[in-house]
């Protein structure tokens, strides 16, 4: 979890980060179900352009390509306030920028030589994040205080809403898991466990990490390395830096994970035409969709360059929401006897009937009533950059 985020959402009790996560899991009961009709490259683009038609779709996978380059940009901000932790002139100016390009440059050649390449780096950095984590949980909970979190303050409406914006960003990113299925064995019946498991696992991590925590750092909300802070606490200075190292290396494995993803949703939109072919070529050697992975990863670290991490995190998730709403009413649209002809039969359905789908909408709307007017307007004009770029493409398209 960035600590970032979690200084964020500090004064939440762990039972809220295991509503949350149940919450999350009614949308990827969604994406599980419908990723279970398709085997392309494109994920919610695919789902969202068979139930709705092109211009839906293309809103949709535009907003998504958005929220894997904010993401990305968000927690590229997250490494550098890492290493500031042991480093504080890391997060000066100029080795700052040098740090984040550095590491984007990086990951984005192993992007480009090849998917295997990529999906073995950020199998790597997933085990080096786990490792460390688990420590802190295993060693933390003897410490765990009952009575340091049934004291938590009460949250009003408003604060609940603007911090269940910033736990959709930490418990996101399943969406990406159906993206580039078409590189994928058998993405229709590996989908769907993949999605659930995800969620569960980040549930349960989540859930014990803030217990540990919480019980530590009662003050958690006022520490901007919280989870390090409290490792050196009952770890020791070695407990800290091990905390820190894993957080750089887990921040590094989802920002190689975020260009995978996000230059596939450019491929899927150029590949269906909705996109300049730019963004579609593929790399004559590396067989790899290199210019959508230098293009995202160029507006990614230019957004890291100079934005916040918070401000990032909550734009990022805003636009998130946009794609889960899609999916959720993708689920409904696609159980209609109408599309038996159109769409593969799912080989997965969310339990429930309606109801899963239903509530995954009313999740988003609710998360999205707590927005602010800014957050609101920016997620606003997003869409409405995106209807632009679809009505200039299609006259391009007829002109030519």
């Amino acid at each position: 979890m960035p600590s970032q985020v979690a200084a964020q959402i500090g004064g939440w009790s762990p039972i809220a980060f295991v509503l949350m996560g149940l919450a999350s899991l009614s949308v990827a009961l969604c994406f599980a179900e419908v990723g279970s009709r398709f085997e392309g490259t494109g994920g919610p683009y695919l789902y969202t352009r068979a139930a709705f038609g092109r211009f839906v779709a293309f809103e949709v996978g535009w907003m998504q390509w958005f929220t894997r380059a904010s993401s990305q940009a968000t927690v590229m901000a997250g490494i550098a306030v890492a290493f500031g932790y042991y480093w504080p002139a890391m997060t000066a100016d100029w080795p700052r920028a040098v740090l984040l390009i550095g590491v984007t440059a990086a990951l984005t050649w192993v992007n480009v030589v090849g998917i295997r390449q990529s999906a073995w780096v950020v199998n790597a950095l997933t085990i080096g994040k786990l490792l460390p984590l688990a420590l802190f949980i295993i060693a933390g909970l003897r410490f765990v205080d009952a009575g340091a979190l049934s004291s938590l303050p009460p949250l009003s409406l408003r604060q609940f809403s603007a911090a269940a914006l910033l736990m959709i960003f930490v418990y996101g990113g399943y969406d990406v898991v159906p993206v580039p299925a078409g590189e994928a064995l058998d993405p229709r019946r590996h989908v769907p466990s993949a999605l659930i498991m995800t969620i569960l696992a980040v549930m349960t991590v989540m859930t014990l990490a803030q217990v540990v925590a919480q019980s530590v750092l009662p003050d958690l909300a006022a520490h901007s390395t919280p989870m390090a802070d409290a490792a050196a606490l009952f770890l020791g200075s070695g407990g800290a830096l091990l905390i820190g190292a894993g957080s750089v290396v887990s921040m590094t494995g989802n920002n190689a994970g975020q260009i995978l993803t996000g230059s596939r949703m450019l491929f899927a939109l150029a590949e269906h035409g909705e996109l300049p072919a730019f963004f579609g070529r593929v790399h004559p050697r590396f067989r790899t969709p290199a210019n959508a992975v230098l293009f995202t990863s160029i507006v990614a670290v230019t957004l890291a360059l100079s934005g916040s991490f918070a401000k990032l995190a909550v734009v990022s998730a805003v636009a998130r929401l946009v794609t889960y709403t899609g999916v959720a009413a993708a689920t409904l649209r696609l159980r209609s006897p109408q599309f038996a002809t159109v769409v593969k039969p799912a080989t997965f359905a969310a339990p429930l009937g309606p109801l899963v789908p239903a509530l995954a909408m009313i999740v988003s709307l609710a998360i999205v009533a707590g927005a602010t007017r800014e957050q609101l307007l920016g997620g606003g004009t997003a869409l409405i950059v995106g209807a632009l770029l679809f009505a200039l493409n299609g006259h391009v398209s007829r002109s030519a």
